[in-house]
């Protein structure tokens, strides 16, 4: 299982970046030029939780939290299985099949997300709804109530998120412990939530704290977080998330090691240039009419 993990937390935060929300930062952008070259990129801007994911790593209190080079792991030759809850259009869903693990259910409340999830992953139980409205035994129960290895996702960060109002108060944020009952109901071997890194100070951290208890509470003690730069991994986007990670069994919590400094993060033109060849001219692009 171990192996595996490392797997997952590697490719989960590199597909954290597919959901594709429109408050990311990207590292440049193309030049009004007509003749554009590559060497002439914005530095990246970063800091903003640097603080932060700093005082974090630098924390030895965690004995579960270790953080390892993915490259070493062989990939298991197991088929583990999970569960993606607030799955969106299904990166991660994607992330983790890419990794080896086999889709059993997953939850979404918007319509349109949700019929791609169901498009792009017909073997997987999905539940399109209000996760308040999801019963997960019934649900599996469905499917011949399978074992359930991981439970992972996302819950709606907009009240967290520096990009948002950041309101303690907004009711979206307390869909973490629907998150939480599910867990609670399941009882998978780990648990991976991500979020915003705003999550990790609203409130004095007093949310942060709430989280960890709450999941302490059902029977997973060790829980670690740390905050992850997607750019780090070598996607051309600012993209900092805070990733809980929790088990039951007394193993460690594995995280990447950051492949990339900031200085060799990559910008944006090395993942969509090859569009320009393409339409050199915005004019020949084609009608979405």
């Amino acid at each position: 299982m171990f192996d595996i993990l490392l797997w997952t937390i590697c490719h989960t935060q590199a597909d954290i970046n597919l959901k594709q929300k429109m408050q990311g930062t990207q590292l440049s952008f193309f030049p009004n030029e007509e003749n554009y070259s590559t060497t002439k990129q914005k530095k990246p801007k970063l800091g903003r939780y640097e603080r932060i994911k700093r005082e974090l790593d630098q924390n030895n209190s965690d004995p579960y939290k270790i953080f390892i080079d993915v490259d070493s792991v062989p990939k298991s030759p197991f088929n583990y299985t999970f569960m993606d809850l607030f799955c969106g259009a299904g990166g991660i869903t994607q992330g983790l099949v890419q990794a080896g693990f086999k889709p059993l259910a997953s939850v979404e409340i918007n319509p349109i997300a949700s019929a791609t999830h169901k498009k792009n992953f017909p073997q997987c139980h999905h539940f399109c709804g209000d996760i308040e409205q999801f019963d997960s035994r019934n649900w599996l129960q469905e499917i011949g109530l399978p074992e359930v290895n991981l439970i992972i996702g996302g819950p709606p960060c907009q009240g967290f998120s520096v990009a948002g109002k950041r309101d303690h108060k907004d009711p979206r944020n307390r869909l973490f412990y629907e998150f939480v009952r599910v867990v609670s109901e399941i009882r998978p071997w780990y648990v991976v939530m991500e979020n915003v890194p705003g999550i990790l100070t609203i409130q004095n951290g007093d949310v942060k704290k709430a989280i960890i208890e709450a999941f302490q509470s059902i029977g997973y003690p060790n829980i670690s977080v740390a905050i992850l730069e997607s750019a780090a991994y070598g996607v051309p986007q600012i993209r900092p998330r805070a990733i809980f990670i929790a088990n039951r069994f007394g193993m460690p919590n594995p995280y990447p090691k950051a492949k990339l400094l900031p200085e060799e993060y990559k910008p944006i033109e090395s993942a969509i240039s090859e569009f320009t060849s393409i339409y050199p001219n915005t004019r020949d692009k084609p009608s979405m009419d």
